[in-house]
């Protein structure tokens, strides 16, 4: 059987295409997945897809994922806030990458903290839908280091 990596998105997300897609762009949460399907395919994962508004939840499939071969997170608004997540995320063996839509760094000041990145083996942010496709590819060469 196929390792896993889990992709998993935090609050606002499921309103991509719709949300401000000037700074998110226009590709759907569907779009984000189809391109991590089709990338895990190739590379021969198998891939958990998922999206929650709810700290706690995001927070359990974190735990989770601890079955998996990697961790892909866009946390959303949850990177900039969540002690909780940078606790569990600091609690995997696994690779974890960090992507994000955006670049956070040239918004707003308060997207200036990051509990994720810490945790995180490498971070990926600015190349929009395009980043999910490179935080895939990065998650599998990482897999296959520790293997």
């Amino acid at each position: 059987m196929n390792p896993s990596i889990y992709c998993l998105n935090g609050p606002n997300l499921n309103l991509l295409g719709q949300r401000e897609p000037e700074i998110y762009g226009r590709a759907t949460l569907d779009d984000v997945a189809e391109i991590c399907r089709a990338e895990c395919d190739r590379l021969g994962f198998l891939l958990e897809f998922r999206q929650t508004n709810h700290e706690g939840v995001l927070i359990d499939w974190v735990q989770e994922s601890r079955g998996g071969a990697a961790l892909v997170i866009n946390a959303g608004g949850y990177t900039h806030t969540s002690v909780a997540l940078h606790d569990a995320l600091r609690t995997l063996t696994i690779p974890i990458i960090e992507v994000h839509l955006s670049n956070p760094s040239a918004r707003e000041a308060f997207r200036g903290t990051n509990f994720v990145a810490p945790a995180a083996s490498g971070s990926i942010s600015g190349f929009g839908a395009f980043g999910y496709h490179i935080a895939i590819q990065a998650a599998a060469q990482l897999c296959r280091r520790v293997e």
